[in-house]
């Protein structure tokens, strides 16, 4: 197939989550055989912002991880849709994207061949309802939902006729568990601080824990307020800033656990949803210890693949837990790991994405694509 991709950005993840998964996604398409084109805004501002901070070297870094990963720049004054969509079968566009943007796919999608469908990965159904609401959908063939609310929002506020449940998943490529040699610390956390959606669930299930069992932690992120960054200090917590997401198995190995703290909208109005960074957790081999969040869609098995706490205290046990009994962290990193390799790895969410391609009625011969190369990636 050929699949064209409009996302914010496939090269930054500088406070941007959803080029984790899109980078997997990609890599994994090209090798079943697909042509991938991936197209993000001139002058993005998470691009911008770790090129502002960083130096563009950063770039060079990534493709070291991600070789051949490439994607192309586009104006949306200048952008000629003829040109890009081309002979395309498949069209993925993304909710961070301009309503224009997403308006004018659309319209152009009209008479042509290709199957068209809208990816929302964000919890902005709930939150921003009328922002949501405004993105003109009636050309499109359905809706990927990161989780089985936010599709179900899509059908019941008829934004969409058709929508699939599409979950984030770790690029097993390179998040893997990696060899630990000297350990720096107990506990390791990566995470954005950002719009105070978590603060109070930050002190009681990171902060408050590390400080009152005195462990040695280090947290990557950006966006903390100098109030956060006074509270890491007063902690005993070291800050290291931002970390690119493809580091990230090289401190978990570093490091003897690390939790999971979901975001309030989440936990409140779209219970199932984990988001990316637990998937990328277990699939490095590190115990979890997540705040709670319900698992409506039976992802995982709690207490089996991590360790569930429901208050600080209960934090604070199973960290004690963790810490101090290998057999114990051994059973979660097997298990966490053994999850992930048979369910949750980018290669599962392309079979699923083909599976759909079918359910659309593109040729069978232009999804199977490679069928060599398909064969020894499924899972």
């Amino acid at each position: 197939m050929k699949i064209v991709l409009f996302y914010h950005s496939l090269l930054s993840d500088w406070n941007h989550g959803n080029a984790h998964f899109l980078r997997g996604i990609v890599q994994e398409l090209k090798v079943r055989g697909h042509e991938v084109q991936v197209y993000e805004p001139e002058n993005g501002w998470s691009l911008q912002n770790l090129v502002n901070e960083y130096g563009p070297e950063k770039l060079n870094e990534l493709h070291s991880y991600y070789p051949g990963l490439a994607t192309n720049f586009y104006n949306l004054d200048t952008l000629k849709l003829d040109s890009v969509l081309l002979n395309a079968d498949l069209v993925l566009v993304h909710e961070w994207n301009d309503h224009e943007l997403v308006k004018r796919i659309g319209e152009h999608r009209i008479g042509k061949n290709y199957k068209l469908l809208f990816h929302d990965t964000h919890h902005r159904a709930v939150t921003e309802k009328s922002s949501m609401a405004a993105y003109d959908l009636s050309h499109y063939d359905g809706v990927l939902a990161f989780g089985e609310v936010i599709k179900n929002i899509y059908l019941q506020e008829q934004w969409t006729q058709k929508a699939w449940t599409w979950h984030e998943a770790a690029d097993d490529s390179v998040f893997y568990p990696r060899t630990k040699t000297e350990l720096q610390g107990d506990l390791v956390w990566i995470g954005n601080w950002g719009d105070e959606e978590r603060t109070a669930e930050l002190h009681e299930f990171l902060i408050n824990p590390v400080k009152e069992l005195g462990l040695k932690a280090k947290i990557y992120g950006v966006r903390y307020p100098e109030h956060a960054l006074k509270s890491l200090a007063d902690a005993g917590i070291e800050y290291g800033g931002w970390l690119p997401n493809y580091k990230a198995p090289e401190e978990f190995a570093k490091y003897k656990v690390t939790v999971h703290v979901p975001r309030r909208p989440y936990v409140e109005a779209l219970p199932g949803i984990p988001t990316i960074r637990p998937f990328e957790a277990l699939s490095c081999g590190i115990p979890l210890i997540t705040a709670p969040w319900e698992d409506a869609e039976n992802l995982f098995t709690p207490g089996q693949d991590f360790l569930v706490a429901q208050n600080g205290e209960e934090m604070k046990q199973h960290l004690r837990t963790v810490l101090s009994d290998e057999n114990k962290a051994g059973a979660l990193v097997a298990q966490g790991l053994k999850t992930i390799n048979q369910r949750h790895t980018c290669a599962h969410r392309v079979n699923e994405l083909e599976i759909i391609c079918g359910e659309l009625g593109i040729d069978s011969a232009k999804i199977l694509g490679n069928k060599k190369e398909q064969n020894l990636h499924a899972k």
